[in-house]
């Protein structure tokens, strides 16, 4: 694939306008992503009757589009709700907040998530991730997926919430899975209305209701307890005391960051388990550190200064299966953008996924190879996992530390294999690529005997497997 010209303003020809549905986007973004990107190159626009949407594939549009907040306003939830409904309220924290509210909000939240904090939690880590480890059998096969889902919701409750309101928070963690889900599937509906968008904005709007019951409720129970911790809670808890932040946004934090922090990085983890099991050179190559001892001192794997293997496996999972695959911006005013001319409020699509497989950046781009980081420092807006830009993930630091801590404990102990003949099939829904159906792995005591399982599905579109990982059956 060859890269076009990447100076927009020198465009020539017929604007980069595909006519089609909406709802293709929507039904499959990466195989609409990659039709538009083969048509038009860097920059493109799905159009249907009097709406569209804009696409953007470089580092430079990226630079230019997420670097600049004034111009380019964050519009993670299209869908509002009512200005008195809980629907407006649960969205009404960090990833919908722009300019002068969105850096004071930011400032306050932020502490917990500092590189200096950070390190008070990876007892917990540790301790939560043992917790599981112990409940598992040699011989079963479990939902890796599933399994680092429960995980990062106890994990992040506690951190977020303090270990005392588990029971709770957990259950506020099943609830926002379908919300966003929702939320983001029928963002389109709002420009373009089906037959079914009233029922299941209605739908959304009472799964909103009880979201924000249980938050209410979360909030409550931590003044009650009569002293607030170090917990991020009972910071935004104290900022709203002082004025700083309101109720609508009280809410809207605690449902936008619990829901943020744990579905990226068990997304993550889940990939990251599954490319180590079907890559047994690399993983036979971190078992070698592990038997070394490379990570046996607390917060030693953090330390990418010492060029462990496990932080280039990490940023390479965060490279070839992003968990968040793409994102939106929206222009606060009219405005060209390369060939384009945007009305105000157009929604510009960027994506990790499409920005991060590009071959002139990334050659081999399908290919899973931690080693390419021993010679490549890509900018912010090339590789971009965590976003880039003023609106930066403030949990980076943290979700890198949890999951470096986490996977040699789990690697120490047990040999994963991916049950073999499963299919994996890989689906970005509200931005996240998820894997549909789960990720099945078998169970062993640590051996050493690693080895690919023959899988189908349609992770042979997204990546390019080892041989013995190909079954033939559908793998498109």
């Amino acid at each position: 694939m060859d890269r076009p010209a990447t100076d927009i303003s020198l465009w020539t020809g017929s604007p980069p306008i595909t006519d089609g549905r909406l709802q293709d986007f929507v039904a499959d973004p990466i195989a609409c992503m990659r039709k538009l990107h083969r048509e038009h190159g860097d920059i493109a626009a799905l159009r249907e009757s009097e709406q569209q949407l804009v696409f953007i594939f470089s580092p430079e549009l990226n630079h230019q589009v997420l670097s600049d907040s004034k111009l380019f306003h964050s519009r993670f939830f299209a869908l509002r709700g009512p200005k008195k409904s809980a629907l407006r309220r649960l969205t009404s924290g960090l990833l919908t907040m722009n300019g002068d509210e969105h850096k004071q909000q930011r400032r306050l939240v932020a502490a917990p998530f500092e590189k200096r904090t950070i390190g008070v939690y990876h007892d917990t880590i540790s301790s939560l991730t043992d917790e599981m480890l112990d409940a598992w059998q040699p011989g079963t096969t479990l939902d890796l997926a599933q399994e680092m889902t429960v995980l990062m919701r106890r994990i992040t409750s506690s951190i977020l919430f303090g270990a005392d309101q588990m029971e709770i928070a957990l259950e506020i963690g099943e609830m926002l899975d379908p919300w966003v889900e929702v939320n983001h599937h029928l963002s389109l509906g709002a420009f373009l209305p089906t037959e079914d968008f009233m029922p299941r904005y209605e739908e959304l709007l009472a799964l909103a209701e009880r979201l924000e019951s249980r938050i209410l409720d979360l909030i409550r129970f931590r003044r009650e307890a009569g002293k607030l911790g170090s917990d991020l809670l009972s910071q935004l808890i104290r900022g709203h005391d002082q004025t700083g932040v309101s109720n609508e946004q009280l809410v809207g934090h605690v449902a936008v960051l619990f829901g943020a922090a744990h579905m990226t990085s068990a997304l993550t983890l889940g990939w990251t388990l599954f490319l180590l099991a079907q890559h047994p050179d690399v993983m036979r190559s971190l078992f070698r550190e592990l038997l070394a001892g490379a990570y046996d001192e607390p917060l030693a794997a953090f330390d990418s200064g010492k060029g462990l293997l496990l932080d280039r496996v990490l940023r390479e999972s965060m490279r070839v299966l992003p968990a968040s695959s793409y994102s939106q911006r929206s222009n606060a005013v009219p405005m060209e953008l390369g060939p384009l001319s945007l009305p105000r409020n157009t929604v510009i699509i960027f994506s990790q996924f499409m920005t991060q497989h590009r071959p002139d950046l990334f050659p081999n781009p399908e290919t899973f190879d931690p080693d390419r980081w021993l010679s490549i420092t890509p900018s912010p807006y090339e590789y971009l996992p965590f976003g880039a830009g003023p609106r930066l993930c403030l949990g980076a630091p943290l979700a890198l530390m949890t999951m470096k801590s986490i996977l040699p404990r789990i690697l120490r102990r047990y040999r994963l294999s991916v049950a073999a003949g499963a299919e994996i099939t890989g689906r970005v829904v509200s931005t996240m690529l998820n894997p549909i159906g789960g990720l099945p792995m078998e169970v062993a005591r640590q051996d050493g005997r690693f080895a690919a399982s023959p899988v189908w599905g349609n992770i042979h579109t997204l990546i390019d497997l080892p041989e013995a990982a190909h079954e033939r059956r559908a793998a498109a």
